[in-house]
């Protein structure tokens, strides 16, 4: 239910940075954390499919968490680099 509020509040972001001073836009979201807030969502459902599986050990599961898990890691990589 919040993913379209979620996605609204990224789409005015990325509207704010096309309008202008994308450096201090970009600068202002590392100093918030927002990278860590967006990272923690991801953190969030690979914990989630994890207690939600049957059987821990099911490769399928444990690779869908692992993916998520990944995905978090980029996106903290991805703010190192701005």
């Amino acid at each position: 239910m919040l993913a379209p509020a979620a996605a609204a509040a990224l789409n005015l972001l990325a509207d704010a940075v096309r309008r202008g001073g994308a450096d201090d836009i970009v600068q202002a979201l590392k100093a918030a954390g927002v990278h860590e807030a967006f990272a923690g969502v991801f953190d969030a459902a690979s914990e989630r499919v994890m207690v939600a599986a049957e059987d821990p050990y099911d490769f399928d599961v444990r690779l869908h968490a692992d993916n998520l898990a990944v995905a978090a890691d980029d996106v903290r990589r991805a703010f190192e680099w701005l």
